[in-house]
Order: C-alpha cells, then sequence, then structure tokens
C-alpha cells in the first residue's frame, strides 16, 4: 500500500453542499476575492485550515456529556490538567479559548516596548501579539527554509549562530524569552530536529533567556522525529514529546490543531511569577483559572484529544495523507515546497504562476482560481499575509516565499476527496496562463488577510463548468 487506509470508520456524515462556477465567482466578488469571507458551505473541499476543523472521536463526545460546567474547581479542568501535565511537564496549567489569547496573556504580560522575540518563524497571531506590545517578531530559521526545493528533513530548524548573534546585537535584557513553532508552519510545516531544540536550549542557557514552544502541531512534529532523527525511531511518540518540552520553559498551544477539537487552546509553563501575573489577565479577560473562557465539557473533549493525538497509528494516517496529495501533484510536476509537510501541502505560487509579479498576489490570485474553478479552499500564505510596508516609502516588502496552503483537517476527508484535490490542481496547472493577478482595495493595520478586499486586473477564462466542481 502506498500510504495506510484510515484507522478508524464513519459513523455520522455531513452533507456537502454542490455549486457551480457561476455561483461561485458570484461569491467571490461579494467577498473581495477574499476566501475567509466566503460561506463555508459552498466549498466543495475546504483546506482553508486545519484548526479548529478536526472531526472529534466518539470518545470525545462521550467526554462531552461528562461536563461539569462548576464556575470554579470543575472535574474536567483537573482530568485536563493532568493530561496536560502528563504530556508537556510543565508545572502550571492555564487553560484558554485558543492559541491567540494564550500568546497575548503571555506577551502582554512579560514582552514590553523595545523588546525581541525570536523565533524559527513566527505565525500570524503570534507575530501580531507581539508587535502589538510594541516589540519585534524576529524570524531566525535557517537559510534553507526559504529554498522551496531543498528537501532538509528538519528544515524548520532555528538558526542557532544567528540566534546568538542576535542576542549580542539587541542584548539579553531585550530578550524576554525565545521560541521555536513545531512544526513551522509559515515555512511549509517543516519540523524541527531533537538536536536543534537541545543546541538552542544549551545556547539559551549560557545568556539565562527561557525557550517557549508554540506547539499547536507537537505531535506530528514529535512523529518526524520517530521518522527522519537517529535514535529515536524505536522511541514512543509520547517518550518524544516527554524530551522534546522538557528543554523548554513553557508553550503555547492552540488545542484546535493537534489538541482534535474545535474550540480551546491552553499556556503551559513553570515560573511561578510570570504564571501569577497571567492568572490576573485572565480572571479580567477571559474567566476563572479553572475555566479560563471554555466549558467544561470543552475541557474534557481537549483533554481526551491529547491523549488520542499520541497515538502512532492516528499520527501514521494522518502524515502519510497529507504526503498522499502532495507526491500526487509533485509526479505531474505542479511545483510545491518540498519536503512535504505534516498538516498541509504548499504550492509554490511564484513557479505556478511565473507571469504575475508578486505586487499582483499571485498566491492570493491561485488561491482564488482554485476555489473559483473547483470549489476547493486553500490559504494565502505570502505577501498578503507576511508583507510589510516599508514607513519611509510605503512601499510593500515581499516576503520570500508566495505559497498557497492546503491544510488538511484531520479525520475529516477520505482518500478519494485527497485526490480530487490533486486532480483539479493538476488540471488547473496545465491552464495556468489564464489566471490572472488581483489588485488589493482595501487592507486593516494588522493581520489584514482576513479582512483584506481585492478586484481582478485582468479578466479569467473559464476552465471548468461542471457543477459541484
Amino acid at each position: 500500500m502506498r500510504f495506510p487506509s484510515e484507522p478508524f470508520k464513519i459513523k455520522v456524515v455531513e452533507p456537502i453542499k454542490r455549486t457551480t462556477r457561476e455561483e461561485r465567482e458570484r461569491l467571490l466578488r461579494e467577498a473581495g476575492y477574499n476566501l475567509f469571507h466566503v460561506p463555508a458551505e459552498s466549498c466543495y473541499v475546504d483546506l482553508l485550515t486545519d484548526s479548529g476543523t478536526s472531526a472529534m472521536s466518539d470518545n470525545q463526545w462521550a467526554g462531552m456529556m461528562l461536563g461539569d460546567e462548576s464556575y470554579a474547581g470543575s472535574k474536567n479542568y483537573y482530568h485536563f490538567e493532568a493530561v496536560v501535565r502528563s504530556i508537556f511537564g510543565y508545572r502550571y496549567v492555564i487553560p484558554t479559548h485558543q492559541g491567540r489569547m494564550a500568546e497575548n496573556l503571555l506577551f502582554s504580560t512579560v514582552v514590553k516596548p523595545g523588546m525581541y522575540v525570536p523565533n524559527n518563524i513566527h505565525f500570524d497571531t503570534t507575530r501580531a501579539n507581539v508587535e502589538h506590545q510594541d516589540a519585534e517578531a524576529l524570524d531566525l530559521v535557517i537559510k534553507e527554509a526559504y529554498d522551496p526545493h531543498c528537501d532538509l528533513p528538519f528544515k524548520g530548524n532555528l538558526d542557532v549562530i544567528r540566534l546568538e548573534e542576535t542576542i549580542n546585537r539587541v542584548g539579553r535584557e531585550r530578550i524576554p524569552l525565545a521560541m521555536i513553532t513545531i512544526t513551522n508552519n509559515s515555512g511549509g510545516g517543516q519540523p524541527v530536529s531533537m538536536e536543534n531544540i537541545r543546541s538552542t536550549r544549551q545556547l539559551l542557557n549560557r545568556y539565562g533567556i527561557p525557550l517557549f514552544f508554540d506547539a499547536c502541531r507537537f505531535a506530528e512534529n514529535c512523529f518526524f522525529i520517530k521518522e527522519r532523527e537517529a535514535g529515536y525511531g524505536e522511541t514512543p511518540v509520547r517518550e518524544i514529546a516527554r524530551e522534546l518540552f522538557s528543554l523548554g520553559d513553557g508553550c503555547t498551544m492552540s488545542a484546535k490543531k493537534d489538541g482534535l477539537v474545535n474550540i480551546g487552546g491552553f499556556l503551559s509553563l513553570n515560573d511561578e511569577r510570570w504564571t501569577q501575573e497571567i492568572t490576573n489577565m485572565l480572571i479580567l479577560v477571559e474567566g476563572f483559572p479553572t475555566y479560563g473562557g471554555l466549558a467544561g465539557r470543552d475541557l474534557e473533549a481537549m483533554a481526551r484529544g491529547l491523549e488520542e493525538v499520541l497515538d502512532e497509528e492516528y499520527l501514521r494516517f494522518r502524515i502519510s495523507q497529507v504526503r498522499y496529495l502532495g507526491e500526487l501533484l509533485d509526479a505531474a510536476g505542479v511545483p510545491i515546497l518540498k519536503p512535504i509537510g505534516g498538516h498541509a501541502v504548499y504550492l509554490n505560487a511564484k513557479e505556478f504562476l511565473p507571469h504575475l509579479a508578486q505586487e499582483q498576489f499571485p498566491a492570493q490570485a491561485l488561491a482564488v482560481a482554485l476555489y473559483r474553478e473547483y470549489g476547493i479552499r486553500g490559504v494565502e500564505i505570502g505577501t498578503v499575509m507576511f508583507g510589510k510596508r516599508d514607513p519611509a516609502t510605503g512601499r510593500t516588502i515581499h516576503p520570500e516565499l508566495e505559497l498557497v496552503r492546503l491544510a488538511i483537517p484531520r479525520r475529516v476527508y477520505t482518500n478519494m476527496q485527497i485526490t480530487y484535490v490533486a486532480e483539479s490542481i493538476v488540471e488547473l496547472y496545465g491552464r495556468r496562463d489564464s489566471i490572472g493577478g488581483l489588485v488589493m482595495t482595501y487592507e486593516a493595520p494588522l493581520l489584514r488577510h482576513f479582512t483584506a478586499r481585492f478586484e481582478d486586473v485582468t479578466p479569467v477564462g473559464v476552465i471548468s463548468d461542471q457543477p459541484g466542481r
């Protein structure tokens, strides 16, 4: 078999609405060609994100029925706390309604104006929460991460030499903490090696700087370590996770990814003083420390999901399903970022649409075309999401990569649906010259990709007019 069959069976099904090309064109115009504004029910295969889109298990749904909705000290919180401590190992566990609130609580407490937070690559909300404190989010991933053809097994690694140069340049006192995102989402869902994390920890120890993880996809990262790093082939993923987190001082997590839930997150750390300050803020903006903006049933589902995600049969299928899509595209000559990541396949929009300049938002144009022609929704990871305005000239500073991320929800789509996605993209690639660029007509000062609006700048030819495609 090229990939394992699903390690689950389907108990409940949800009908998928089919739309015509004309309907999708109308929806795009109404949405300002921003796929975040397209109704989800009008997407045939929705690969916008793997965040909060997982199918929960029968065990998780059963746990929901055991929700203790006491205001303080619910039994679900204590179960959740015990599970987080058993996997991540940190002393304090602070639930939040999702990952960006965990980031907000951490950074608003410990990051001050003029400070710097180094990371391999910050994702969008992480960067925005750092910059909201008038601090600078520094991306210090290894240089190979920006080469879409480089096939390194741990392309998400942080550049330890650049990290030390940064510490010496800005001063240790201006770096409250360093982070490592696992897996490195903005760089193509690429994993970070245990060796790199250990080297980073040793360097930070010399300067007394704490290390935190953005742990959204920690289980996928640990599975890659088991697959690719010498000495870990026979080590259970749970043990790899414990070793990995033992090298840090805390983590933020959106459990909407590797927690296998639709809502929820947490912040876990060892520092007692930081915890007290964070908890005080939590009570103000989220809720009491034993529910943190969540119902008891959500805490229970999260606790069970964190256990389930470490099942190696599940992880083997999860990683292999993503790899299957990437291999189908690669075999057909479609330019993708390599190696294939853990949660998504990333189309290389610069090479897919070489006739479009970055000023024409090629990744956004490609994502729009994919939805218009086939009802498949992906998300732009390029100039729209990560482009910056030069404060002196007002011109856009373009990121090095222009990608369309096809994030596969966990336990949601069958392999036949994944094959449909691959065949659609291959067909679109064959007629790529018909895809025109876009012009941005509105942008917000922060996280502009969520609300930006666009207009077509060139006519678009008809590629497919099949209803439901």
